[in-house]
């Protein structure tokens, strides 16, 4: 059923759709978008938080994900060109047969100790998982698995490792990120040979420990490398998402928004906040990632999820 603030908006749309048509002679379905969820909110999904609910039927899975209200999704389960043993090109014709468009997608390369030795392979990896992504369209490649970096050293060649995925990515016209989970707000100092997690870190006698993501930050070349925060990942991690939000706006692009389970339901986010300061910094593309729910299926909590989101008056 559609409600007065629905109505008002469509008869907006229909009106700035009809001049528009008028100057330019298109046909006003051209010009106005779908009603209903179709034409609010854009709202992304990392399809990681499906599992393998997704996979008995993926065509009709993605029409039940557009009908929730998402937009654009981002891929997970990629290797050797195929996304969970689906062809590329296939998947992504069953997305866009749903109205669904894949923006962005998650690999990592097939060692996590980064070696002189094993350089050049990770950056072969890089270059093929580009090329397949490339063609099907997408716009952000981003890697979600930690190497190890248990100094500052570490963390300096990983940073490295980094720009050439970027170098990569760049060459294939995609841009090259990485993805937090907690464990990147632990503490590494020169010369370490582990990280130390909890707020006090090494202790206030260690002057030169820093966090990895600090580390990851400096380190990184800016044209190059961008960065995915997970809000959540950085809560349980101990630090402030919209104080890293500020401090680093021309580094973070994209954000994964997640909660406990269902996004609202915890408590512990301030969504609010979150996507006041994601909309200062021009922030325009977002995940909803959900891991393991109980008591409810995958696609129920996606669609808690979505529901969540369209309702908030802050999301625009």
């Amino acid at each position: 059923m559609t409600n007065r603030r629905d109505f008002l908006r469509n008869a907006a749309l229909l009106t700035a759709g009809g001049l528009l048509a008028g100057k330019t002679g298109k046909a006003l379905a051209e010009t106005v978008p779908a009603t209903g969820a179709e034409a609010s909110k854009l709202i992304g999904l990392q399809i990681y938080s499906l599992g393998k609910e997704l996979y008995p039927d993926v065509a009709a899975g993605m029409k039940k994900i557009k009908d929730f209200g998402y937009s654009t999704l981002e891929l997970a389960g990629y290797g050797d060109g195929k996304i969970n043993g689906i062809d590329m090109e296939e998947f992504r014709k069953i997305t866009e047969d749903a109205g669904l468009k894949i923006i962005s997608t998650h690999v990592n390369p097939p060692v996590r100790e980064y070696t002189e030795g094993n350089k050049g392979q990770i950056v072969d990896f890089w270059k093929k998982a580009c090329d397949d992504h490339a063609r099907i369209g997408v716009k952000y490649i981003i890697q979600p698995g930690q190497p190890s970096t248990r100094s500052t050293e570490e963390v300096a060649f990983v940073s490295e490792v980094f720009g050439e995925a970027g170098a990569v990515a760049q060459a294939a016209g995609l841009q090259f990120g990485y993805h937090n989970h907690e464990m990147e707000f632990a503490r590494v100092r020169p010369g370490g040979t582990e990280a130390v997690f909890g707020r006090r870190g090494f202790g206030p006698d260690v002057k030169d420990a820093e966090l990895i993501y600090d580390g990851l930050l400096k380190y990184t070349d800016p044209s190059l490398v961008f960065f995915e925060l997970d809000v959540y990942w950085a809560v349980m991690g101990q630090v402030d998402p919209v104080e890293y939000l500020r401090k680093h706006a021309d580094r973070i692009k994209v954000l994964h928004i997640k909660d406990r389970a269902v996004l609202g339901e915890s408590g512990m986010m301030n969504f609010e906040l979150i996507f006041k300061q994601a909309y200062i910094n021009g922030i325009g593309d977002y995940f909803v990632e959900l891991e393991g729910v109980r008591d409810i299926t995958q696609f129920e909590g996606v669609k808690g999820c979505a529901d969540y989101l369209k309702n908030a008056a802050f999301v625009k």
